[in-house]
């Protein structure tokens, strides 16, 4: 797609420090990363968020994910990963991409990057629940 930083870099005319190459994927070390390793996984096609992603896509971009984030591991020695995905909201490039970033125990990093609350009830839990669930039935 005309425009799209990462399509760029899968076609060749941007910069980026490739680290994985797959059929339907590419991996690459993010500009701005929050550890060392910082990967962002991208499929090759232009797709925009997680709803748009094709079944035919699903296995190879989280198979890739799944292999890379085991990679941080073995290779950078980490105690673990962190494995996210913005869609639309905190998305700064409208291609979908899975961010993989190796975890070490003591690293700064705290959970997740907002706010957490708790229900002021059971009874208000099991309301969300139920409205999540005919979210998904409907769907």
């Amino acid at each position: 797609m005309t425009g799209c930083r990462f399509c760029a870099v899968e076609g060749g005319t941007a910069p980026a420090h490739i680290v994985a190459e797959g059929e339907a994927t590419l991996a690459f070390l993010d500009h701005r990363p929050v550890f060392p390793g910082h990967t962002l996984l991208v499929p090759r096609r232009h797709i925009e968020t997680l709803v748009d992603l094709p079944d035919d896509l699903i296995g190879p971009v989280f198979t890739d994910a799944r292999r890379i984030a085991a990679a941080m591991e073995d290779g950078f020695g980490a105690h673990g990963t962190f494995v996210a995905m913005n869609n639309r909201i905190s998305q700064s490039v409208p291609h979908l991409h899975v961010h993989i970033v190796p975890r070490h125990r003591k690293d700064g990093l705290r959970g997740f990057f907002w706010p957490r609350t708790r229900y002021a009830s059971d009874e208000e839990a099991a309301e969300v629940a139920e409205r999540v669930r005919a979210a998904i039935d409907a769907h």
